[in-house]
C-alpha cells in the first residue's frame, strides 16, 4: 500500500508541474501513470484524471488571475466550446472500444508534439 501511495504522489506531482508549467498536459501524465503504473483500467484512468486536473486548472488558474495573465473574453468563449466538448466526450466515453481509444489518445499526443517542435 505505501508503494501505491508513493506512486501516486509521484503521478499527482508530475502532473501538477506539467499542468503549471504549459497550462495543460497534466491529465496525460495521470492517465499514463494510472494505466501503466497503477495498472488501473483505460476509461476509469481517463475519468480520474479529470477529477485530478480540476483542482490543479483552479490552483493554476488563480495563480495567472493574480498575475493579470488572462484575457477574459478568449477565455469566455472557449470556455463554451471545451464545456459542450467536455459534456459530450465524457457521455461517449465508456462507449469508444479501449484499442481505439487508446489510437486516438496516442494520436493527440503525437499531433501535439509535433506542432511543439514546428514552433
Amino acid at each position: 500500500m505505501k508503494k501505491l501511495k508513493l506512486k501516486l504522489i509521484f503521478i499527482g506531482i508530475l502532473a501538477g508541474l506539467i499542468n503549471g508549467f504549459f497550462g495543460s498536459g497534466g491529465g496525460i501524465i495521470v492517465v499514463i501513470g494510472l494505466v501503466h503504473l497503477v495498472k488501473l483500467p483505460d476509461y476509469k484512468s481517463h475519468a480520474t484524471a479529470l477529477s485530478i486536473i480540476l483542482p490543479l486548472s483552479i490552483i493554476s488558474t488563480v495563480i495567472y488571475l493574480f498575475n493579470n495573465k488572462i484575457p477574459y473574453k478568449i477565455t469566455m468563449f472557449a470556455m463554451l466550446g471545451a464545456g459542450a466538448g467536455s459534456f459530450i466526450g465524457a457521455k461517449i466515453l465508456n462507449k469508444i472500444p479501449i484499442y481505439i481509444l487508446r489510437k486516438i489518445f496516442g494520436a493527440v499526443i503525437i499531433y501535439s508534439a509535433v506542432r511543439m517542435f514546428k514552433g
